[in-house]
């Protein structure tokens, strides 16, 4: 019997173009085979892997262990969705639950350096939707992706794409979510083990998150943002796109406001998200349920944080672009009840925040244009 999954490493860590590699692989149904007959294409192919030796080793190492798949472009069991995004991955390696790749799945996506509000918002509607049967996909980053990785744990699956080989977190930082989420999700990649994150792969990571997903939801955005490419794939594929609205004030809502404007559905609840994809699948014409709620009103603008002692900016970082009350304050901070209190009556009088019916805004005093 050949040796199927060190074939697949040749294949992948060669000079060979994926188009070719796609069409060996379906011409001959077996990588091996596949592989020998490039080679006899292009007698290059061999020597040019021996400076990948280690590669190749560190590769056959991690295909023999428990719960490693490779899927090859020729397997029945290689995604339909993912045949039709441009340049599709030759191979897939997952590490965990291969099958998540057929689930019902949502990505949910976002920027790196969220809100207090926005990493709420991700956990939250992650955590919904998984909760009600969804696979949530998304990147592994920081911010938005890990708040709704965290999210989905807690009440059922989630799947992260990589930019890096199967066997690599990153960031670093995220190491034990990468972990637990082997542990009851997956995480997959077009990259073998071993190959670390370069710039060029995250867009291409970017393409598999919005083709296995049913529809793509951004929460928190740049107008320049790697979650904007995925929002743009899932729409050239014919994928709902969905957006969470923010402050006017807050710089990474602008993107979600103008995939809003560009025709993506404004959502503010999980329900919402399931009554689209419904819609979609079903094909009738998404409509926001009635008892949607109605937006709300942006919070004010930012003042100049390093005018503020160390504790007024923690709690200033907390507030975010929304109004909350002292009880939220002391979870995201960590401080008490009474140190919060005494912290808002001296920004309070200050004007760097406002009191409304209970619950505390940032305000306007100093603060710089929307844009500036």
């Amino acid at each position: 019997m050949r040796d199927a999954p060190l074939a697949c490493l040749q294949l992948i860590h060669s000079t060979a173009r994926s188009g070719k590699i796609r069409e060996a692989l379906m011409h001959y149904r077996d990588p091996a085979t596949a592989w020998e007959a490039l080679c006899q294409l292009d007698r290059n192919l061999k020597p040019g892997l021996k400076p990948k030796q280690a590669l190749l080793d560190r590769g056959r190492v991690w295909c023999e262990a428990p719960g490693n798949h490779v899927i090859a472009w020729h397997d029945p069991d290689y995604p339909p969705p993912l045949r039709q995004t441009a340049s599709p991955p030759p191979f897939l390696f997952v590490h965990g639950r291969r099958d998540l790749l057929w689930h019902p799945q949502i990505a949910i996506v976002g920027t790196r350096q969220p809100s207090a509000a926005g990493t709420e918002s991700a956990h939250y509607f992650a955590r919904t939707l998984a909760a009600q049967g969804y696979t949530i996909t998304s990147g592994l980053a920081s911010g938005i992706d890990a708040a709704a990785h965290e999210g989905a744990l807690t009440t059922g699956h989630t799947l992260a794409a990589l930019a890096t080989g199967p066997d690599l977190a990153f960031p670093r930082s995220n190491a034990d979510l990468y972990r637990r989420i082997c542990e009851t999700g997956a995480v997959v990649t077009e990259h073998p083990p071993g190959v670390p994150a370069l710039r060029s792969h995250f867009p291409a990571r970017n393409r598999i998150i919005a083709a296995l997903s049913q529809g793509t939801l951004v929460i928190e955005a740049a107008i320049r943002s790697g979650a904007l490419i995925t929002a743009r794939l899932a729409a050239e594929l014919g994928k709902e796109v969905m957006a969470v609205p923010g402050s006017i004030h807050n710089p990474v809502a602008y993107g979600c406001h103008q995939l809003i404007r560009e025709g993506a559905f404004l959502v503010e609840q999980p329900e919402e998200v399931r009554h689209i994809l419904a819609c979609s699948l079903g094909g009738g014409t998404p409509v926001a349920p009635a008892d949607a709620q109605s937006p709300r009103k942006p919070a004010t603008d930012r003042p100049e944080a390093f005018r503020l002692n160390a504790e007024q900016q923690q709690v200033w970082q907390a507030l975010g672009h929304d109004a909350v009350a002292i009880d939220t304050l002391c979870l995201r901070t960590g401080l008490t009840a009474a140190d919060i209190s005494s912290i808002l009556i001296g920004m309070e009088l200050s004007g760097w925040v406002e009191n409304r019916l209970g619950r505390y805004h940032r305000g306007m005093q100093d603060a710089p244009s929307a844009r500036g």
